[in-house]
């Protein structure tokens, strides 16, 4: 059976780059939950005369954020059984806080705990100024809301738990400040997989 490994964090913590870094060296699918909605959230954010960057608002939370989690979650799911491993990625806020949230995840593909591996890599930076310096270097419209209301969004950076009733062996809390991508990379890939793959 294949890994179904969870990168979790705040925006601008990295943990994309972590995932699609780790992807191209190990047979595994990314299901990034800011991906699988661009299309919807646009289309919906337009249709109700909002701005349709905006990823952050109470407004764009309301109309697309549980529909987000479960586009991504339907199409994870449906991969599992293949040879590649999962790479899901996303916040996952509220869900991480539910202790029977991954089960019913499970149970809707006809699976349990103990017939899957499911990891969690909870992904963050140092501090409020390392999600600055990251966000902005990555120049993107879906950050504006965070720019705009930096305070309301500093305010959710703190380090971050999974409530999932997995072994401690299973969830890794990652500090990923260092510069070094490929380092981290190898670290997480390392918890992962257990050793490194041989050779270049």
């Amino acid at each position: 059976m294949n890994k179904l490994v969870f990168f979790l964090g705040p925006g601008g913590a990295g943990k994309t780059t972590l995932a699609k870094t780790i992807a191209s060296r190990r047979p595994a699918s990314i299901f990034d939950m800011d991906i699988l909605l661009r299309p919807a959230a646009t289309a919906i954010m337009t249709m109700h005369g909002l701005d349709p960057d905006d990823r952050d608002s109470d407004e764009y939370k309301s109309l697309c954020r549980d529909l987000g989690y479960r586009i991504t979650m339907d199409a994870a799911l449906d991969n599992t059984g293949l040879q590649s491993d999962i790479f899901v990625v996303g916040p996952f806020t509220k869900e991480a806080a539910d202790p029977e949230w991954i089960g019913r995840e499970l149970a809707s593909a006809g699976l349990a705990l103990n017939e899957i591996e499911v990891k969690v890599v909870l992904v963050s930076l140092s501090d409020a100024a390392a999600y600055r310096e990251r966000i902005e270097g990555r120049h993107s419209p879906l950050d504006g809301w965070k720019f705009a209301h930096w305070e309301q969004f500093s305010a959710s950076l703190g380090k971050r738990t999974v409530a999932w009733p997995l072994p401690e062996d299973r969830v890794l809390q990652f500090d990923n400040s260092a510069q070094d991508r490929n380092a981290a990379a190898a670290a997480v890939e390392a918890f992962i997989y257990g050793a490194l793959p041989a050779g270049p």
